[in-house]
């Protein structure tokens, strides 16, 4: 089996990457912006997803049974200050991909990783938001993944395509980039240990309550929608159960032994914020029998020491 995964040096396609490792399948998988020299010779694509002629000669070569699509512009600060980009990698970036599964490899099975972030804010914000939840896009990200959500539907119901759509909430664990709250805290916690700076940990709004998975049962998630998801449907990934930003905060501050100061920053509060996004995971263990195995403390306390080693 061939397998394409679109982002594959991200932080979870390097999980996918290795998970896949396991099966005897051929892994390929693109990478932009950062030039991957290392992995030039690991069936890596360097190539920017919003060239239609690169995202075609790059299925024309791999040739998948499978795709996961989770190259994107994925950072909601990011999505407001780059919007052109955002809507052109996300939107027309997934359109580019489809485009090429319909001419040269029309039998293959792609996974559309979209967002818990379409459900945006709703009347009863404490409901767990099931797939058949009213969506409500407050972000340009969000924008882009509702937008490539109906594409998806388009070229499932008019070309035949098989796509899968997976909508996964917050996620977590060791690697993640600190362009994300859990990373930036744990990073911040990291330099105040080494001696770098104030003994202070600047944050944006904590009230906030997220629905939180570690990212490795994400991605057995991923594979297990690849294996036994049905075409055209929606599919959650999530624990059921709500963190406050606060209490995530507090976890990992006492994972360390230094008296640090909470220091609210407004350049960290958003512009829009969604107050509770919990999900119903219903769907996905009924169908497939997965459900999170790995603890919350246990994601934070691995991500804490993953930035230790690093700085």
């Amino acid at each position: 089996m061939n397998i394409l995964i679109t982002g594959a040096t991200g932080f979870v396609g390097g999980y996918l990457r290795e998970f896949l490792k396991s099966r005897e399948s051929t892994v390929w998988g693109t990478a932009y912006p950062e030039k991957p020299q290392e992995l030039l010779e690991e069936n890596i694509f360097y190539l920017d997803i919003r060239s239609e002629k690169d995202v075609f000669a790059c299925v024309k070569r791999a040739r998948p049974d499978w795709i996961v699509h989770l190259a994107a512009i994925s950072n909601v600060r990011h999505s407001w200050e780059r919007r052109k980009e955002t809507f052109e990698t996300n939107l027309l970036g997934t359109s580019n991909l489809f485009e090429a599964m319909r001419r040269f490899a029309p039998q293959a099975r792609v996974l559309f990783v979209s967002s818990s972030d379409v459900y945006g804010t709703k009347l009863s914000s404490k409901k767990p938001c099931s797939e058949e939840a009213k969506v409500n896009a407050m972000n340009p990200y969000a924008f882009t993944k509702l937008s490539g959500e109906i594409l998806s539907e388009f070229y499932t119901r008019i070309e035949n395509l098989d796509i899968v759509i997976t909508r996964p909430f917050p996620h977590t664990g060791p690697g993640q980039s600190a362009d994300f709250v859990c990373s930036d805290w744990a990073l911040q916690i990291a330099r105040i240990e080494k001696g770098d700076g104030k003994y202070e940990i600047r944050v944006g709004d904590i009230s906030v309550q997220r629905d939180y998975t570690d990212v490795r049962d994400v991605v057995k998630a991923y594979v297990l929608l690849l294996e036994k998801g049905k075409r055209g449907e929606i599919y959650n990934i999530c624990s059921g159960k709500t963190y406050s930003l606060q209490r995530i905060l507090h976890l990992l501050l006492s994972f360390s032994s230094q008296h640090i100061e909470i220091v609210v920053d407004p350049k960290k509060v958003r512009k829009t914020e969604i107050p509770v996004l919990v999900g119903d995971n219903r769907k996905i263990k009924s169908e497939l029998s997965w459900e999170p195995t790995v603890p919350i403390e246990q994601s934070l306390r691995e991500l804490l020491d993953y930035w230790r080693f690093r700085v």
